[in-house]
């Protein structure tokens, strides 16, 4: 199903750069330091858990659980928004998409899509698995 809603197109720069283009192929990229081993996301050039700058990218497998969500009835158009953890371990703040906001649970277990925003690129979102 598609998300009705318009997404905005997002902003990146050079240390996002091969996130947004993995995106556009439909892989989800995450950040792995390598002076501690830790994954993080949003993708940045210093790693989150110990400042250490030597960082790679690893592809997710992009399957997750819901950790939290709430379903922003007021805008326009409704859309669901969660925290979602990937088997990885690390949490990423995202949409829901493809389904009957009603149905949603916090534990549901979730897979990356990637729908189209305003501009063309594309953005990970997560529906029901």
């Amino acid at each position: 199903m598609a998300n009705a809603r318009k997404i905005p197109a997002p902003e990146f720069n050079t240390e996002t750069e091969p996130y947004w283009k993995a995106a556009g192929e439909g892989r989800l990229l995450i950040r792995k330091c390598q002076s501690c081993g830790r994954l993080h996301y949003y993708p940045r050039s210093i790693c989150p858990h110990c400042f250490g700058d030597t960082l790679t990218w690893q592809e997710s497998s992009g399957r997750g659980t819901i950790y939290s969500f709430s379903v922003m009835r007021r805008a326009p158009v409704p859309y669901a928004m969660a925290y979602v953890t990937l088997e990885e371990g690390i949490t990423m703040l995202t949409n829901i998409v493809g389904c009957d906001f009603d149905t949603i649970r916090i534990g549901q277990a979730v897979k990356v899509v990637f729908e189209s925003a305003e501009d063309g690129m594309k953005v990970p979102m997560y529906t029901p698995a």
